[in-house]
């Protein structure tokens, strides 16, 4: 492959990207409001999973159309030996895709960077120790400050202050520690990261706010419910720790792929009356795993008919490439 080749090649991808993300962004912008509305009557643990997918759709359709479709079409009728030139369309959008990458890419970074220091710097000053009814160890910070932390991506480390175990009665402890442990077990960090990895529909332009934070909240929501299991006890006490935790003076500076128990929690009045009503968690009803089941039947379907039509379809999108190059 000649550089000419593969610079055309680049262009095509990063305009496709941006082309295919920005048209399903601006979509979800539109619809956002009624997603949200949709995800108000799930419970927590899918209206959050509901909202997640809704937020990094438009990335995932774009690296799709690029790596299914746009790659594919290209390499397999694009003669090496073309002299096409990049139109200046072409060229614009390639730009903005690139442009969108760059901050992206540098919103990861400055995030993972700030994360790394502060997980390093904890520990170096805390102790590890194992908790009563804690599988991991801690990391146990000599800290005045209400410190409670989910701390990490791939292996995420509990962080927690001494102000906080002294603060904190047994029982409310253990919930406190079960929330933690259900943002571990669903991985919420690793989600974070993958919001931050998607890419707005305009470079600098930030159309999803209200969507991550829905999405922030009914992932609380979510941890509180598998914390105290329906059980209005527990869930007295976890909001008495909510409540504890919150009155020890302002939280440390975390980075956005922590999670805390309260930091930056804007809507704390509201989860504590949530807990107060708590309600025993419902049994999964077979009508949402049998459209769950259809779902996927359907997916599977339209994948196998794009695979039998797969020649036609690499045609037709890498005509539409041609035009896209003029």
């Amino acid at each position: 492959m000649n550089g000419p080749y593969l610079l055309r090649l680049l262009c095509l991808c990063f305009a496709s990207f941006f082309a295919v993300n920005a048209a399903a962004g601006f979509l979800i912008s539109f619809v956002s409001r009624a997603a949200v509305r949709s995800a108000e009557s799930m419970r927590a643990r899918s209206a959050a999973r509901f909202l997640f997918a809704v937020r990094v759709l438009p990335g995932a359709l774009g690296i799709a159309a690029v790596l299914a479709l746009c790659v594919p079409s290209y390499l397999w009728l694009e003669p090496q030996a073309s002299s096409e030139r990049i139109g200046w369309a072409c060229l614009a959008l390639a730009l903005l895709g690139a442009a969108g990458w760059l901050v992206t890419l540098a919103r990861v970074t400055r995030a993972l960077v700030f994360s790394s220091r502060f997980n390093r710097a904890w520990q170096q000053t805390g102790c590890e120790t194992l908790l009563h009814g804690e599988s991991s160890k801690a990391v146990i910070v000599e800290k005045d400050g209400p410190l409670l932390a989910l701390a990490g991506v791939f292996r995420p480390r509990l962080l927690v202050s001494q102000a906080v175990l002294r603060s904190l009665s047994p029982e409310e402890l253990e919930l406190a520690l079960q929330h933690e442990n259900a943002h571990r077990t669903s991985r919420d960090n690793l989600k974070r990261l993958f919001l931050l990895l998607s890419p707005a529909p305009v470079p600098l332009l930030r159309g999803f706010s209200s969507i991550e934070r829905c999405w922030a909240k009914f992932s609380e929501w979510a941890a509180d419910d598998e914390a105290v299991r329906g059980d209005s006890h527990r869930a007295l006490s976890l909001a008495a720790a909510l409540l504890r935790v919150a009155r020890m003076g302002a939280a440390p500076r975390l980075s956005f792929l922590h999670t805390s128990l309260c930091a930056d929690d804007h809507d704390l009045s509201a989860r504590i009356e949530r807990l107060l009503r708590i309600q025993p968690l419902p049994a999964k009803s077979q009508s949402s795993a049998r459209t769950l089941a259809l779902g996927s039947s359907f997916g599977v379907i339209v994948c196998a008919g794009a695979l039998l039509v797969l020649p036609s379809t690499l045609s037709l999108v890498h005509r539409l490439l041609e035009l896209l190059l003029r």
